[in-house]
């Protein structure tokens, strides 16, 4: 399985005229290897070669069991900048990850003041944007998981309850479902609070008509899931139905759209003409979706302008909202796996208003 992936970046480096990368992100290092160290301010890489002599730079403070890949080993006193420099070749052209950070990139340059040094990001990014069948069955599960606790939470809900007591039982039974943690901190949002798309759950209670908008995620063996709903405490007013509707038809409209081969900047057209056909196009503040698996949001989106295509095993979200400052919003999102002739949608809790009994 990782050499597969390995074989995938290194033919996408091969398309961009380069033998060679330098890969520092955690994550992106466990994607291609199954070893996974969080190294702090320590430098951590892997150096990918198109030959396979491929080698691990690794501080004796995180052992690891036996690789396929040579070992080379420092400590904090030692001059690992100078190690990972005689260990490479510096005389062609060098792919590096936009998350090697600059106190060792440029040390490193000068000390190859030769290497062309290329962003390569993209060559391990794309990869990992097509999940094979090991990711996607994760992502399954735990997008099972946030339905589970979405639904438990739904039911928790009535008036007079904060958004942050909602939060935390949200966050409990994370844990009682066995995940590593949050993908990221709930946003739980009460009335005029959820025309923020990014507001901080707090100390407000929930008052009867006021909308409540839930936009949570866990990560679960390594893998995140991500889903919003919107729900009206007793009855809402036709306005904000009406809203909450659109917001629905916009989602269901851009799912239905999701296959092989679409433009994912047609997605996000198509959600946002039908807003904007209704009069709340300015309300409509972000893009309609992003790309996630191993962190909650990883490189590529469903925007206007982004140039992607969608391809068998991509994993984004589709969040059509609309906010309307002072007053309420309402956001509706899943997230959907490109199936090598459609979409499956991961997500499976009821998008209706009203609150489960």
């Amino acid at each position: 399985m990782h050499e597969q992936r390995i074989q995938r970046v290194l033919e996408a480096l091969k398309a961009r005229g380069l033998d060679q990368m330098i890969v520092s992100d955690p994550d992106s290092i466990w994607y291609l290897t199954g070893y996974y160290v969080y190294p702090f301010e320590r430098l951590f890489a892997l150096y990918l070669r198109a030959d396979g002599a491929h080698k691990l730079f690794l501080n004796r403070m995180f052992p690891m069991p036996e690789a396929p890949y040579q070992q080379v080993w420092f400590s904090d006193t030692d001059d690992y900048l100078s190690i990972l420099a005689d260990n490479v070749d510096g005389s062609r052209p060098m792919g590096i990850d936009k998350e090697w950070p600059a106190r060792f990139l440029l040390p490193f340059m000068d000390k190859h003041p030769d290497c062309r040094c290329v962003l390569a990001s993209d060559c391990v990014d794309n990869a990992r944007a097509c999940k094979d069948e090991t990711e996607r069955e994760l992502m399954r599960i735990s997008s099972r998981i946030n339905d589970t606790v979405m639904e438990r939470a739904a039911k928790r809900l009535h008036e007079g309850v904060t958004e942050r007591e909602i939060a935390d039982y949200i966050v409990s039974q994370y844990a009682a479902e066995g995940c590593d943690t949050m993908a990221f901190q709930p946003i739980v949002s009460f009335g005029p609070n959820a025309a923020d798309p990014h507001h901080e759950a707090d100390n407000t209670r929930l008052e009867p008509g006021q909308c409540i908008v839930i936009d949570m995620g866990c990560r679960k063996d390594r893998y995140c899931s991500d889903m919003t709903r919107t729900y009206f405490c007793a009855e809402p007013s036709e306005k904000h139905a009406a809203i909450h509707d659109l917001v629905c038809r916009a989602n269901a409209l851009a799912e239905s759209m999701v296959r092989p081969g679409v433009a994912l900047k047609e997605l996000d057209i198509a959600a946002r003409s039908l807003i904007a056909e209704a009069g709340y196009g300015e309300y409509f503040t972000h893009r309609l979706g992003h790309f996630i698996g191993q962190t909650e949001h990883e490189q590529g989106d469903v925007s206007a302008t982004t140039p992607l295509v969608a391809q068998p095993g991509m994993i984004f979200s589709i969040e059509p909202g609309v906010y309307l400052p002072g007053e309420f919003g309402v956001r509706i999102e899943d997230l959907v796996l490109v199936t090598e002739d459609g979409c499956e949608i991961l997500n499976h809790v009821d998008k209706h208003w009203k609150l489960p009994q």
